[in-house]
């Protein structure tokens, strides 16, 4: 039994540190999801731009996975915790028998003991009735030799009934010694089977558990290949070019303002309106503020984020600190992921 305890507290030992072990990866995995959607890098361009967005996304499927991780693990301590109760249950349904029969052992030996001290009495109260007999049977009294032959008679009787009580008694406590030994038997051989059953279990589980951070380390390998891979692709020069596309003003540098050969004076186009100009320009800058081109396809993942396509033109109206931006398009606005958008 104290084999056994020691086992159950074990089990408890293993089941507290599948909890805690479950409780880390939930949190790592928590982090990781946390830190890819608040990572920036909105104002990288061309192939390092795509490089960083997709360590950004093996970084969130990396902690999802972790998450899965701790929900496996949550499982399997959940698992050995309904193991260690079975093997409680059946544990005490065999020691409650071996009580119940070592009781009735107990009970009936001290039935025993009490008929034997009691045969004994009574062979000792026969055995002087019939040397008091034959005592007065020498006196030659045929009265008092009645009596005490009666007397011995009795007594005999007396012994005989406490022999026959006594062998009864004996008869019994052997069956009963029997039934107690044939009940120590099955149950020595149940807790030798859960105790095998307990190892083969705890083992499988610290195999399992190393397998499952083994695997959750490849895992982890291959969303990293992913982003190498990418970056792989990375150009140095595909970068810049595609910079000085985006900024540039011209192939030549601007030429000097002609002059009058006759007077010398510049000859200068008179501006329009005043307010016709501010008014054109702020209609525009009104219209192009929100405007954000899209750098790659998204397919919307719930029902309030918003389908968008490479080289679209949206209009942002709301910037979240989180990096999911709420876009407006085609008369439909969601949220979208301000990494895949460009300032248009």
């Amino acid at each position: 039994l104290e084999r056994l305890q020691e086992g159950r507290k074990m089990c408890k030992d293993m089941e507290e540190l599948l909890r805690l072990r479950a409780y880390a990866e939930e949190k790592y995995g928590k982090e990781l999801v946390h830190i890819a959607r608040k990572a920036g890098g909105q104002m990288e361009i061309n192939t390092l731009r795509i490089a960083f967005d997709s360590l950004k996304q093996q970084l969130e499927n990396m902690g999802n996975l972790h998450i899965q991780l701790a929900v496996t693990l949550k499982d399997e301590a959940k698992r050995l915790e309904d193991f260690r109760e079975r093997q409680k249950e059946t544990r005490k349904k065999y020691e409650n028998a071996m009580d119940r029969v070592q009781k009735s052992k107990v009970a009936l030996y001290k039935k025993t003991l009490d008929s034997k001290k009691c045969y004994e009495q009574k062979c000792k109260e026969a055995d002087e009735a019939e040397q008091s007999a034959e005592r007065v049977q020498s006196t030659g009294n045929q009265k008092q030799v009645d009596k005490s032959q009666n007397k011995a008679k009795q007594s005999r009787d007396a012994v005989n009934e406490a022999e026959r009580v006594y062998q009864q008694n004996v008869e019994q406590l052997d069956k009963v010694r029997q039934e107690w030994e044939q009940e120590h038997i099955n149950t020595c051989e149940v807790f030798h089977q859960q105790e095998c059953d307990r190892i083969n279990n705890l083992r499988n589980a610290l195999w399992m558990h190393c397998n499952q951070l083994s695997l959750q380390c490849v895992k982890d390998d291959e969303l990293y290949e992913e982003t190498r891979k990418v970056l792989e692709l990375c150009d140095i020069d595909a970068d810049m070019d595609c910079f000085i596309q985006k900024k540039m003003t011209g192939t030549s540098p601007p030429g000097l303002t002609s002059k009058s050969s006759s007077s010398n004076s510049i000859n200068v186009t008179a501006p329009p309106p005043a307010e016709d100009l501010y008014a054109s320009v702020a209609v525009l800058q009104q219209e192009n503020l929100n405007n954000y081109r899209v750098l790659y396809d998204y397919t919307a993942q719930n029902c309030d984020e918003l389908d968008i396509t490479a080289n679209d033109i949206i209009q942002i109206t709301a910037e979240n600190e989180d990096g999911w931006w709420t876009a407006s398009r085609n008369g439909r606005c969601g949220l979208v992921p301000s990494t895949y958008l460009e300032k248009a």
